[in-house]
């Protein structure tokens, strides 16, 4: 995730860095007469990637200091070491330079864009385009990346399912990798001749300051719902970590979906220019009307200023797809793509017909399967709603969980939720990490029973575990009518319970267990994880 040619970059122009940046630093040690003489060719701040050449930069960690790893980062061929007080007294004596600042993770993206020129002024780079929000970035990615091909753009992409790098595809770990990897790569895609790209922006990315040093094109927002607060505490720290990316050191224009009160407040408060878009009747530059479904997706018309029209399709599922191909669409067209030219990859290419991995993937059709990552209350609700045929013939089916050690307060909502739009709800395990699976899934069933209980609704109400298992009463008491959704865990092959990583995807099990009660899958390819 780096580029294979990277010119050197003297120490003397890190420690210049250092001091404009704010960060003191001075040099502990140096085996070498003169420390401008040494040079770097990469960062890391994992000793586990360290290449040859690196600068080695070592920060507190939650358990431990990296700066207790720099003997094996040196011993990888880091030719220098950043870090700091802390760091210099765990290090002693080091065989390379070593110097010291103060406030490094905030430096570490500047220093990473610095060494790998990701996105140097007056060079022919990718133009990059981020979606951030609670849900739909990852579908919205993939649309966005899909229109820039059939606008004959070679495309990068950066995700929660994998990355991208023109036709080289690399699995994902996180959302947005670690500033480092995030530098690499974009160099990467420079030197590789990528003309646009396109990423996923997290909360966490932006709390954990992964995204520090990128300079966005066009930032999109879809929508913020309750989701993370494990992390932020509440919805506004969570809806300033999402406004971060719509300021003048992130972006260059932003494109918000107002829908929410949260995006109206982000247009009004964003200090980069901003074009709004509404899916749902809402004051907005953009607006999108005329829906009409159309086999398992939609038709419908993107209005913007001075009588500007798209006419769109989308086969994708629920009518939140035809809000995500909008921003997508949009948010091009911000870049400088003139309308015209839209239209015709539009009509000529249909972009916004792209299966995402474990996103409204449709696994079986009679009865209708899908597995979708919806793990949070508003997902949820959207996505149900999506999945019930309009004259309400066939009963929804829907097994999920929630997830351990996150966002506690939302598992009885969910259930809730549940309750209200399912006419059976299976209640089983996500991803239980190390909290007792048991004792979150009576979390998750007791919001449903409360529900049923308190608003006299009708559901059947199931604890099944394991999920496999919950998964096969599904299609065992469906009929061809009838719509099962596999919800919250999306893409993901590996179930972690006690800290073990356990095989597991739900669309290998569905359609497996939809052959064995006589049902016939969606294809006949094999979903490849």
């Amino acid at each position: 995730m780096r580029p294979a040619n990277v010119a050197s970059v003297s120490i003397a122009t890190v420690v210049d860095f250092l001091q404009n940046f704010g960060a003191a630093h001075s040099s502990v040690t140096s085996p070498l007469p003169d420390d401008t003489d040494v040079v770097v060719t990469g960062v890391s701040i994992d000793s586990r990637t360290v290449q040859p050449g690196d600068l080695y930069i070592g920060l507190p960690g939650a358990r431990s200091h990296g700066a207790g790893f720099a003997p094996k980062a040196v011993e990888a061929g880091a030719t220098a070491i950043l870090t700091d007080d802390d760091g210099a007294r765990l290090l002693g004596e080091c065989a390379v330079p070593v110097l010291v600042g103060s406030s490094l993770r905030s430096a570490v993206g500047p220093i990473s864009r610095l060494i790998f020129q990701s996105q140097p002024a007056g060079v022919q780079r990718p133009t990059l385009f981020g979606i951030t929000g609670t849900n739909g970035k990852t579908t919205s990615t993939y649309l966005l990346n899909s229109l820039l091909r059939a606008l004959d753009h070679t495309t990068g992409l950066i995700g929660t399912i994998e990355i991208l790098a023109g036709d080289e595809s690399i699995p994902s770990q996180l959302t947005t990798p670690e500033s480092p990897q995030l530098h690499g790569l974009l160099a990467l895609m420079r030197e590789r001749g990528l003309t646009a790209a396109s990423m996923e922006v997290s909360s966490h990315a932006i709390a954990y300051r992964r995204v520090d040093g990128v300079k966005f094109d066009v930032a999109g927002f879809t929508n913020l719902t309750q989701d993370h607060l494990d992390l932020h505490g509440d919805m506004e720290d969570y809806y300033q970590a999402k406004a971060a990316l719509f300021t003048r050191e992130r972006a260059r224009r932003g494109v918000v979906m107002v829908d929410d009160e949260w995006g109206r407040r982000l247009a009004a408060e964003s200090s980069i220019p901003v074009t709004t878009l509404s899916g749902y009747g809402m004051p907005a530059d953009w607006t999108v009307t005329d829906v009409q479904p159309v086999g398992t997706g939609h038709r419908f018309l993107v209005n913007g200023p001075d009588g500007v029209r798209l006419a769109c399709h989308t086969a994708l599922p629920g009518a939140f797809n035809v809000t995500n191909a909008a921003l997508a669409a949009v948010m091009v067209h911000e870049s400088g793509v003139p309308a015209g030219r839209l239209q015709e990859a539009l009509d000529e290419a249909d972009p916004f017909t792209v299966q995402v991995p474990g996103r409204m993937e449709v696994v079986g059709t009679a009865p209708a399967a899908i597995v979708d990552f919806a793990h949070n209350s508003d997902a949820l609700e959207r996505t149900l709603q999506s999945v019930r045929t309009p004259d309400e013939s066939g009963r929804v089916i829907l097994v999920f969980g929630a997830t351990g050690e996150r966002d506690q307060g939302k598992r009885a909502v969910m259930g809730a939720i549940a309750a209200r739009n399912a006419d059976v709800v299976i209640v089983t395990d996500d991803d239980p990490h190390d909290e007792d699976a048991a004792t979150i899934r009576a979390e998750v069933f007791e919001g449903a029973a409360a529900a049923r209980r308190d608003e006299d609704l009708s559901c059947e109400l199931s604890n099944i575990a394991p999920r496999q298992a919950a998964i096969d009463a599904a299609v065992e008491m469906a009929t061809r009518n009838d719509a099962i959704l596999v919800a919250g865990r999306g893409h993901e092959v590996w179930q972690e319970v006690q800290g073990v990583n356990h095989p597991l995807d739900d669309r290998v099990e569905l359609r497996a267990s939809l052959q064995r009660h006589g049902f016939t899958p969606a294809g006949s390819e094999r979903i490849e994880s």
